[in-house]
């Protein structure tokens, strides 16, 4: 029976598989894609992406159903949040300059198939995305004819009573969707340019609403009278920021967009913070006037502004910020549309998803098959599907992708970086080696020559300690540590943050409400937990990080991380178990997909089975001296010219 038992080398080698990373490019400006991107156009592009159905639907459903005026709290938590994440995906869109967003970053620094999962999510983000604007689009216009698309589609169509699904087939919002596929196809100019006139023309409208909002406004509207400020209690308000991430998932797409930039390494941190500093500004400015223009358990779901203005006897203002809606939803449908192909198209040139979709139009020099693909499974998404159950299911995978890619900026920064000679701890300990019996250990095998000399230099000069090793001052506390490779301590601190901080926010989540835990054992749990969250991030803090580089880096490493971690997580306890529910069955299709195609065709997978041409290798005995002993051995495969013929030779300083 034990010998059906897969071996532990075979656990072993199929983890690696697993958890293996991505081999960047030496020069990763290299690209089939078309570098016209400037900083203005991926500013503009973060904005269309974020200031659209957000804007114009999502602000009066939360003010009325979730968390009442108090929505304006709710987007400032939200805006925070999406910060945090926000200088994660800066950080790693300067310094790898590659489509893939999330994807690409959890790819390069954590392992295989967590990049292929958040990758996953990040389709089913973008997707879910352009179908929910696209109801709202369509639901935009609708009102501008008084509902007539929407009886006409009744009378003549009819009508569904089945959850999570419309009341009616949307033809108006698959169609939509359908002629935007075709503009994005035509280019990244193209797209850019049509992005630069809806943009203009949604920034006028916005300017309209403040300034006719603030002079409608009414204050009695905040009032007692009118149910207060917070009818909904603190967990209204966080439950609100919850879906009010909905709002920010958009600045990714400047991060997606990375590999068309001119000048990535400025242009993407530059465009991340003025997008989301202008969007966040202009969701509180217009939940202000909208819950002070009528009360807010009065709104209108669906077209909220556009009917405070109505109610408030300026018709043809609510009809031009209807008009201006629009023009700001067809940002936002550009921009899903824009990443979403990219995304899919950096997943099947790494050979994890079909390969299909990595082939580039030799003329638009844009993935086309994923472009028509996903904009036909977009339109579907919207023909069947409800708006507010596609909105809860588009936070979980957002909040997801934000988790791994602040996890990432820490295990990156902890990292060494490419080219780096591994050395062991400053205390002149040796790095640990496998070894059997009494023998002094295993023979170390270095790339070259160059790499065994400054292996015996640093016996004779001071060590400049790299990446994730411990820190000077903390080594006489901690001196059991520098037995350990550089970084993976911090790697096993950092699995310890998060797991920490789920048992942390699921107490604070469920310990009194759906656990009913007594006061004691309550307290305990939050104490324990966020002990162990404490604690990890000392134990990360106390290495050594990666020396600044020329490319933009979140402060306060890891703190400002953490932070994101914890929020992130937290948020997605908040959402419902239906959404988790939802997110579980997605999960599962991913994995599917992974094992039965991705783990197979992977281009890591195919370049660990290419045999290795090695022209000569070096074999260090550990010795204590300086002098040591280096053994030139002979590849097998074939014969190296020019090397000496003697076994071994001696290096000397």
């Amino acid at each position: 029976m034990a010998r059906w038992l897969p071996r532990s080398t075979d656990l072993t080698r199929f983890c690696q598989k697993l958890n293996r990373v991505k081999t960047l490019e030496d020069d990763m400006m290299e690209t089939s894609f078309n570098r016209c991107l400037s900083t203005i156009d991926l500013t503009l592009l973060g904005i269309g992406g974020m200031v659209g159905s957000g804007l114009y639907v999502l602000t009066g459903t939360v003010a009325k159903e979730i968390a009442g005026p108090a929505v304006i709290v709710s987007f400032i938590i939200a805006g925070f949040a999406s910060l945090l994440a926000a200088l994660c995906y800066a950080e790693f869109g300067a310094r790898v300059p590659k489509t893939g967003s999330a994807y690409m970053f959890t790819y390069v620094s954590v392992g295989e198939i967590w990049a292929f999962l958040i990758g996953w999510n990040v389709l089913l983000e973008y997707m879910i995305g352009g179908a929910a604007v696209a109801r709202a689009w369509s639901g935009y216009l609708d009102s501008i004819f008084n509902h007539k698309i929407k009886n006409f589609t009744e009378t003549h169509v009819g009508t569904w009573q089945v959850p999570f699904l419309a009341h009616y087939p949307d033809f108006l919002a698959a169609a939509i969707l359908l002629v935007a596929t075709a503009f994005i196809s035509f280019g990244a100019r193209v797209s850019s340019w049509l992005n630069h006139v809806f943009s203009a023309i949604s920034m006028g409208v916005i300017l309209f609403i403040l300034i006719m909002g603030f002079v409608l406004a009414q204050p009695k509207n905040w009032s007692t009278q009118e149910g207060g400020f917070a009818p909904y209690g603190l967990s209204g308000i966080m439950a609100g920021t919850a879906t009010c991430f909905y709002a920010f998932v958009g600045f990714d797409v400047i991060a997606a967009s990375s590999e068309e930039a001119r000048n990535p390494q400025r242009a993407v941190p530059r465009a991340i913070a003025f997008s989301l500093g202008l969007a966040t500004g202009a969701y509180i400015l217009v939940s202000v006037v909208l819950t002070l223009m009528v009360p807010w358990h009065t709104l209108d779901p669906d077209s909220a502004l556009a009917d405070a203005f109505y109610r408030r006897g300026y018709a043809w203002a609510g009809f031009l910020v209807a008009a201006g809606s629009i023009c700001a939803m067809n940002t936002v449908l550009l921009s899903n549309l824009f990443s979403l192909p990219r995304i899919v198209y950096a997943m099947a040139e790494d050979g994890l998803f079909f390969q299909v979709f990595s082939r580039v139009h030799p003329r638009t020099q844009v993935p086309v098959v994923g472009i028509v693909v996903f904009g036909l499974l977009m339109a579907l998404l919207a023909l069947v599907f409800d708006l507010e159950a596609l909105v809860q299911f588009l936070s979980i995978g957002t909040l997801l992708a934000y988790t791994f890619v602040a996890a990432s900026i820490i295990v990156l920064r902890f990292q060494q970086q490419k080219g780096d000679v591994p050395a062991p701890a400053a205390s002149g300990r040796p790095n640990p080696e496998p070894h059997e019996g009494p023998s002094a250990g295993e023979l170390k095998e270095y790339e070259s020559f160059s790499d065994k000399l400054q292996l015996v230099d640093r016996d004779k000069s001071k060590e400049q300690r790299e990446p994730g090793q411990l820190k000077a001052a903390f080594e006489p506390y901690l001196e059991f540590l520098s037995d350990f490779y550089p970084g993976e301590v911090v790697t096993v601190a950092v699995v310890t943050l998060m797991v920490s901080a789920i048992c942390l926010c699921s107490t604070l989540v469920f310990g009194n409400t759906h656990l009913h835990l007594p006061t004691w054992s309550y307290s305990l749990l939050l104490v324990l937990f966020s002990l162990g969250f404490l604690l990890s991030l000392l134990l990360i803090w106390a290495h050594e990080q990666q020396h600044s580089t020329q490319t933009f880096q979140i402060p306060l490493v890891p703190l400002s991380p953490a932070l994101s971690i914890i929020l992130n997580i937290y948020l997605m306890l908040k959402l419902s178990y239906m959404t988790w529910l939802r997110f579980a069955i997605w999960l599962l299709l991913g994995l599917l997909v992974y094992f039965g195609y991705g783990i197979w065709h992977s281009k890591e997978n195919l370049r660990e089975a290419r045999p290795q041409r090695v022209s000569a290798r070096y074999v260090v005995f550990p010795g204590g001296s300086l002098e040591e002993r280096v053994q030139a051995v002979q590849p097998s495969s074939q014969p190296a010219s020019g090397l000496p013929d003697t076994d071994t030779e001696d290096c000397k300083r």
